[in-house]
């Protein structure tokens, strides 16, 4: 009678075990989820939901915009990879960060500036327009 009392025992416990593993794996989906990661997310973007919003939507895109394919202007600008909308994204970002003064939400002229280093990278006014939108959204900018 106690060899089957531990048998079933054995057999709950491991059950609770791949349960337990169960939840663990629901938990971290549910948290990568909430954070906007999905399983073929660059690690580059892991840290930076504006980057991310920018990855998105260019990625969503049907056709490339004009000037994806460019080389550097400067040596900080040289980036390896084989996602060339990762690197759009990371040139972008990388831009907007120099360029951005301080308070420019809602001043125009400030604006203009960031624009301004858009159109160098994306060479699109309609495009310039869209993207920055997405930009004076993220707080990160």
């Amino acid at each position: 009678m106690s060899a089957l009392l531990v048998e079933i025992i054995a057999a709950r416990r491991a059950k609770a075990i791949e349960y337990e593993e169960y939840l663990k794996r629901v938990a971290v989906l549910a948290k990568n989820v909430e954070a906007g990661l999905a399983e073929d997310t660059p690690e580059q973007l892991k840290n930076s939901p504006a980057l991310r919003a920018l990855y998105n939507n260019l990625r969503s895109v049907e056709t490339m915009p004009p000037g994806t394919a460019r080389a550097a202007e400067s040596p900080g600008e040289y980036i390896v990879s084989s996602d060339p909308v990762l690197e759009q994204a990371l040139t972008i970002d990388e831009a907007v960060k120099r360029v951005r003064p301080d308070g420019w939400r809602g001043v125009q002229a400030r604006e203009q500036v960031i624009k301004a280093a858009l159109h160098k990278v994306l060479q699109d006014e309609s495009e310039v327009e869209r993207i920055f939108l997405i930009i004076k959204a993220q707080s990160e900018y």
